[in-house]
C-alpha cells in the first residue's frame, strides 16, 4: 500500500516531529513541500493521501484511480473536492477537537497581551528605556483589566467554548452569535447585537458562502468604538482591506490574526502595514504537545478505515 505524504513540512517544526509510525501502514512517501507537477505523478498509484493544506482537486482525484483514502492533518478540509470525492467514493477524513487548547490559549494571549501592553513594554525594557527612567514604574503606555469585559465569540464549537471558560475565569462577559438559534440563554444574540456590545470579537466560525467576508467595511462600522478582533479561524472570514480600514481609522483599538486570505502572506498584503496589529504565521494550533495529538488521530483514522468503519468522514 502506498502512502503519499504532501506537506509534512506544515507538521514538523525542525523535525521535532517523527512521522515514522505512518510506515506501519505501507510504503511512505513523505514531501515536504509537494509540487502540483509532482503530486500529479505520485498519486497516480497512491492508495492513502495524507495532507494539511496541499489543495486536491478533481484533476488530481482523476489521476489516480487506486485512491480510496484521504487523511487530514486538520480540521478545516476546504482544500479537499469533498464533492468530487463524494462521486468517486474516496473517504476524507479530517482531525477535529486536537487543537481546541492550544487555540483558545493563543486566543487569550491575544487579549492579555492587548490590555497589558506586554510586547510593548518588553520593547521599552530592551531598548535600554527603563534605565533611563526617573521614576521605578514608567507607565508610557495606558494599560487596561479585562476583568468586567465583554468578549463577543463568533461560533460555538469546542474552541469558542474553551475561549469561554477561560474568560469567565478572568472575570469576562460572554456573548455568542451563532447560526443555530439558541431559545432562553441571554448569552445568545444576535450579530448585530454582538458587535454593538463586545469590547472584544473573536471568531470560530468555518469558512463557507454564509461567513466568507462577513467582517467586511459594514460590518466593522457596527462595532463598539475601541473594540479587539480576533481572527483564529479562516482569513477568508475577513475582508482585509475592510479591517485595514477599521484600524487606520481608530474604529477598532486594535487586531490579531492568525489566518490571512492568502497563506502564506503574500508580498501585497494589506494588513503588513497595518497598526495596531499582531499577526502570526497560522501558528495557533502548532505546539508540539498538540501535533502529535494530532498525529495520534490521524493514525487512529487510518486504522478505523483499513477496520471499515471509517471515522471522521466528511465525504460522506
Amino acid at each position: 500500500m502506498k502512502i503519499l505524504i504532501t506537506d509534512s513540512a506544515t507538521v514538523k517544526s525542525n523535525n521535532d516531529l517523527s512521522l515514522d509510525v505512518l510506515e506501519k501502514f505501507g510504503d511512505v512517501f513523505e514531501f515536504q513541500t509537494i509540487t502540483n507537477d509532482e503530486l500529479l505523478k505520485q498519486i497516480a498509484d497512491t492508495d492513502i493521501l495524507l495532507c494539511n493544506k496541499t489543495l486536491i482537486t478533481k484533476d488530481i482525484m482523476d489521476k489516480s484511480p487506486t485512491l480510496k483514502y484521504i487523511g487530514l492533518f486538520a480540521t478545516g478540509y476546504n482544500n479537499i473536492d469533498i464533492d468530487y470525492a463524494k462521486e468517486k467514493g474516496i473517504v476524507v477524513c479530517n482531525a477535529g477537537s486536537y487543537s481546541t487548547n492550544a487555540v483558545a490559549q493563543q486566543v487569550i494571549g491575544y487579549i492579555l497581551n492587548h490590555y497589558c501592553r506586554l510586547a510593548e513594554y518588553d520593547r521599552f525594557v530592551k531598548d535600554g528605556e527603563w534605565k533611563c527612567s526617573p521614576v521605578f514604574s514608567p507607565l508610557v503606555f495606558s494599560t487596561d483589566e479585562v476583568y468586567g469585559k465583554t468578549l463577543g465569540i463568533i461560533g460555538y464549537g469546542n474552541i469558542a467554548k474553551a475561549v469561554e471558560k477561560t474568560a469567565l475565569a478572568l472575570g469576562m462577559n460572554v456573548l455568542v452569535h451563532t447560526r443555530t438559534v439558541r431559545e432562553n440563554n441571554p448569552k445568545f444574540v444576535s450579530f448585530d447585537t454582538l458587535l454593538e456590545k463586545s469590547d472584544i470579537v473573536s471568531v470560530h466560525c468555518p469558512l463557507n458562502e454564509q461567513s466568507r467576508e462577513m467582517f467586511n467595511k459594514d460590518t466593522f462600522k457596527k462595532f463598539k468604538d475601541g473594540a479587539y478582533f480576533i481572527n483564529t479561524a479562516r482569513g477568508g472570514v475577513v475582508n482585509e482591506q475592510a479591517l485595514f480600514d477599521a484600524l487606520e481609522c481608530g474604529k477598532l483599538s486594535g487586531a490579531a490574526v492568525d489566518v490571512l486570505t492568502a497563506e502564506p502572506m503574500e508580498e501585497n498584503c494589506v494588513l503588513f502595514s497595518a497598526k495596531n496589529i499582531t499577526i502570526t504565521p497560522h501558528t495557533a494550533w502548532a505546539p508540539l504537545t498538540t501535533r502529535k495529538r494530532l498525529l495520534n488521530i490521524v493514525c487512529d483514522n487510518i486504522n478505523a478505515f483499513l477496520d471499515g468503519k471509517p471515522q471522521n468522514n466528511v465525504a460522506k
